[in-house]
C-alpha cells in the first residue's frame, strides 16, 4: 500500500490568486459582452467593450491583489517584529506562553515545557510565529506573486469569452458566449479543485452557478437599458 504524503497547502498563495483571476476574467468579460450585446450593440462595439474590460480588469486585479496582500504582509511583519521584541525583553514569559499552547494541544506539563524549550533554543521566533500567531511559511503573503498571478490568469480567462464573441455569428452571440463561458468556468472549477485536493464536482458547480447568475443579471440590465435608449 502506497502512503501518499503529498499535501496541497503549499499551493494556497498562488492558487487563490490564480483561481480568483481566471474566474473573474471569464465571468466579468462574458457578462460585459452579453450585457452590451443584449443592448443591441454592433459586433465591433461588443468586441471593443470586451477588450477594454480585459485590459482594465487585469490591471485592476493586479493592483487590488497587490494592495490587499501587501496589507496582509504588513500585518504579519508588524506581528513578527513585536514578537521578536517580546522574546528579547521577556524570554521566560514567552517560553511559558509557548509551553501553555502545547499543553492545550494535549501534551503533559513537563513534555510541553521541554518541547517549548527545545524549539525556543532552535528558533524561537519561528516557533512563536507558527504556534502563537498562526503565521506559516507556506501561507505567507507575497504581494508581487499574487498580483502577477491575478493579472495573467484574469487575462487568460477574459480572452476565452472574447474569442467566443469574435467567432460567433451576431444572432447567436449571446447564447454561444454564455455557453462557452459556463464550460470554461466548469473546467476552471475542476482544475482548481484538483490542484487543491477538493471535490471536482463541487468546484465545477460552485463556479458555474455564480457565473450563470452574473451573466443572467447583466443580460437583464443590458436588455433594460437597450430598450430604454
Amino acid at each position: 500500500m502506497i502512503h501518499n504524503e503529498t499535501h496541497k497547502s503549499h499551493r494556497i498563495g498562488w492558487l487563490r490568486a490564480a483561481v480568483l483571476g481566471a474566474n473573474d476574467g471569464i465571468v466579468s468579460t462574458a457578462s460585459l459582452i452579453i450585457g452590451v450585446a443584449a443592448a443591441q450593440a454592433a459586433t465591433g462595439d461588443i468586441l471593443l467593450a470586451g477588450m477594454a474590460g480585459l485590459v482594465a480588469g487585469a490591471m485592476s486585479m493586479a493592483a487590488g491583489e497587490y494592495v490587499s496582500v501587501s496589507s496582509q504582509a504588513d500585518t504579519e511583519n508588524a506581528d513578527l517584529k513585536l514578537e521578536k521584541q517580546h522574546l528579547k525583553e521577556h524570554p521566560e514569559f514567552e517560553l511559558e506562553e509557548l509551553a501553555t499552547i502545547y499543553r492545550e494541544r494535549g501534551l503533559d506539563h513537563d513534555l510541553a515545557r521541554q518541547v517549548a524549550a527545545s524549539l525556543t533554543e532552535y528558533d524561537a521566533l519561528s516557533a512563536h510565529a507558527r504556534d502563537e500567531l498562526g503565521i506559516l511559511d507556506t501561507a505567507r503573503a507575497q504581494p508581487f506573486q499574487a498580483a502577477g498571478y491575478s493579472a495573467v490568469t484574469f487575462s487568460l480567462g477574459a480572452a476565452l469569452p472574447l474569442l467566443a464573441a469574435y467567432l460567433a455569428p451576431q444572432e447567436q452571440l449571446i447564447p454561444l458566449v454564455a455557453s462557452c463561458a459556463l464550460v470554461f468556468l466548469a473546467g476552471l472549477g475542476v482544475l482548481a479543485a484538483k490542484a487543491g485536493g477538493a471535490s471536482m464536482l463541487i468546484g465545477a458547480v460552485r463556479v458555474t452557478f455564480w457565473g450563470s447568475l452574473a451573466m443572467a443579471i447583466t443580460a437583464g440590465v443590458g436588455t433594460l437599458f437597450g430598450a430604454a435608449f
